[in-house]
């Protein structure tokens, strides 16, 4: 039966919105449970900065007053404007195992994005390429780490019967330090250090705003060729910083600047696996969420290295080896922390697999963006 599908504007809408992960979900072992207020926050369309340069519609289908499923409509005009594109991107898709539903909810995408002048429609962005973003397409044995998307391996069906076709693959690492610590990355990374006088220095949460000013810089600099990148704005770093604020604090070893001679050259942030404590939170309510999260937070045995990159004019230098190098050493002696996710990657991006394989990473889980031809 072919579903309804409209539109939600209030609030009561986008909690049921919100509300339908736990149908999806709820009885999957590998699922690590979102905070509904998070997940608020980032489709509200008035707080959250991306919006101020993104449209968005959120759709619900519905049989018999019935939620069966979900979708975003989504142009990012930044996108488009850096990348000289007509590309609309879905997100948040989340649907019963139907392919009249999914069906129903592309098509409404598809026609709202075409209407606005779009030629492709891509996704899954959640919502935009500094979030979440891919299919997971490989790995479904494990749960995902924090900030990294997981569905039910029957979306695959959903999403490639409809006609979309692979755009790029995204790579997951994990890196166990007890293989990472190579004779060979010693050897690198200390004679990377001497030639180019690395140093290293922890973001100063005291002093936050003037690294953000920093690591803005830095951001947009090293990631402005990657496929898809769009360079942040002030808000959305002074959004994302409040965030990670919270995250970094018990662990502050995790967030540095790479210097050369002086000058900031990369900048690595790592951030604990936090879903391992989440997990527990099977409501996804704040409380008892803030519990798990305050005396879970020294059991975390992972940490996903979220952001690590040089600047162009100092890459192919190993200074990248140096970061991964110091990472390792941090969490194996002043946390204790077992192993890290790389992620995500771009399958096309040699140097950072090669770095990844030079670390005996291993390759265990792989993200899809697809496109569809409006």
């Amino acid at each position: 039966m072919k579903p309804s599908i409209r539109p939600i504007q209030s609030k009561s809408d986008r909690k049921r919105f919100v509300a339908f992960l736990w149908k999806i979900y709820e009885n999957d072992p590998y699922w690590a449970p979102p905070l509904r207020m998070d997940r608020m926050r980032l489709i509200d369309q008035e707080k959250n900065p991306f919006y101020q340069h993104a449209d968005c519609q959120l759709f619900l289908a519905e049989n018999n007053g019935e939620i069966v499923g979900r979708i975003a409509a989504i142009i990012n005009h930044r996108h488009n404007e850096v990348h000289d594109d007509k590309v609309g991107f879905f997100g948040f898709f989340e649907s019963i195992n139907d392919q009249d539903v999914a069906n129903a909810l592309f098509d409404t995408a598809a026609d709202w994005l075409r209407e606005r002048g779009c030629d492709t429609m891509r996704g899954p962005f959640n919502p935009s390429v500094n979030d979440e973003i891919g299919l997971l397409v490989e790995g479904f044995d494990s749960s995902p780490v924090v900030m990294m998307t997981y569905n039910p391996r029957y979306y695959i069906d959903l999403i490639e019967n409809y006609g979309f076709f692979k755009a790029k693959d995204l790579y997951a690492y994990l890196l166990v330090h007890d293989k990472t610590i190579t004779p060979k990355l010693e050897r690198v990374q200390a004679a990377v250090r001497e030639r180019h006088q690395v140093t290293l220095r922890n973001i100063d949460l005291k002093n936050l705003q003037r690294d953000i000013g920093i690591v803005k810089e830095l951001y947009n600099k090293a990631w402005a060729k990657n496929w898809g990148a769009v360079p942040m704005t002030d808000e959305e770093i002074d959004y994302l910083g409040e965030d990670l604020k919270q995250i970094i604090k018990p662990f502050p070893d995790f967030a540095f600047i790479a210097y050369s001679k002086g000058v900031p050259v990369g900048f690595a942030l790592c951030v604990p696996d936090i879903n391992q404590v989440l997990k527990k939170n099977k409501s996804g309510r704040l409380i008892p969420g803030i519990f798990y999260l305050l005396t879970g937070m020294k059991k975390i045995d992972l940490v996903r290295i979220l952001v690590l990159g040089v600047i162009p004019e100092y890459q192919r230098r190993g200074i990248d080896a140096v970061m991964y190098y110091e990472i390792a050493e941090r969490a194996r002696t002043k946390y204790k922390i077992k192993a890290g996710e790389a992620s995500w990657v771009l399958e096309d991006n040699v140097m950072m697999n090669r770095a990844a394989e030079l670390m005996n990473g291993e390759r265990y889980k792989t993200y899809r963006v697809y496109d569809y031809k409006l």
